[in-house]
């Protein structure tokens, strides 16, 4: 019943009022920060970017770099540009970490930054993107943008055709373009690339811990184990029902197998050409190194 509710107020809930709700959520919650959080240790950059393609874990990663450890690592509180309207004219203040900055590698480089900066993208195998990307519009996710349009459309069509069509209209959205061009863009040292498939699986504490210490962030050994134990999958899916009302679902790597037939990876392998190869995927969805720049 609970899990009914809370389906049913993102559903009908307007997107005006969600965003209000959202930043004054976001602001009282870093005013709760800043008075009972003590720093410790202060990020020797004055931002910190958060870069991604939807469907690969930006809420988790957006968890992570709003809970008090990280602040009290880092002194830096969390800012999401989409809920102020990209007003500001660095995208995002200073002294702030600015998350889920869904960008092309072009238009990042464009964007007015301090010097001292750091970011770092989060990719993922694109068949699980779409899989994930068809249950998520289908069923979950919160009515923004053109979800509502595209979820009517999922939801008459038998789920193959579904999943053709969502492949073409991510194309055309230009999702895999911004995944070629981020694998593709010269290694600054400035920018990391980090897997989803690293960030949340058996080596979850060494590929976070370069992740934090990439963004200038060191976080004892202690409390990264409990910052992980904390939003883990399992734990993330506990508190909201994992395919019910969960923006999580199972996030298991190579789930794509489970539901891609002949068809549908003609379709892919049409849409996105070499970009399984050049983000460093197999045919099976076993991971290798990255093959472009800013290897992990």
């Amino acid at each position: 019943m609970l899990n009914r509710t809370v389906m049913y107020a993102k559903q009908h809930t307007p997107n005006s009022m969600r965003v209000v709700v959202r930043r004054t959520m976001l602001e009282a919650h870093n005013a709760r920060l800043r008075l009972t959080v003590p720093v410790v240790s202060h990020c020797e950059y004055v931002n910190i970017y958060h870069c991604a393609v939807r469907k690969t874990a930006s809420q988790w990663v957006k968890a992570l770099f709003s809970d008090p450890i990280v602040y009290r690592h880092s002194g830096l509180p969390t800012y999401d540009p989409r809920f102020y309207n990209w007003s500001h004219p660095q995208v995002c203040p200073r002294d702030r970490v600015a998350l889920s900055l869904f960008f092309s590698r072009q238009r990042f480089d464009a964007i007015p930054k301090p010097d001292s900066h750091r970011a770092f993208f989060v990719l993922r195998d694109p068949r699980d993107m779409v899989v994930s990307s068809y249950f998520s519009t289908r069923k979950s996710h919160a009515p923004m943008g053109d979800i509502p349009k595209v979820r009517a459309v999922l939801q008459e069509k038998p789920f193959k055709d579904g999943m053709l069509y969502l492949i073409d209209h991510l194309a055309k959205k230009g999702t895999f373009k911004a995944l070629r061009s981020w694998a593709t863009a010269p290694d600054t040292g400035v920018v990391r690339l980090f897997r989803y498939e690293d960030l949340t699986g058996p080596r979850q504490t060494e590929q976070v811990d370069q992740l934090m210490r990439h963004c200038g962030i060191v976080i004892p050994q202690r409390e990264l184990t409990t910052l992980l134990s904390r939003y883990s999958f399992s734990e993330m899916n506990n508190r909201k029902g994992a395919g019910e009302v969960s923006h999580y679902r199972k996030g298991r790597p190579g789930d794509w197998r489970n539901h891609f037939d002949d068809d549908i990876q003609d379709a892919f392998a049409k849409a996105t050409g070499n970009l399984i190869d050049l983000l460093g995927y197999t045919a099976d969805a076993e991971s290798t190194d990255l093959r472009a720049g800013n290897r992990v």
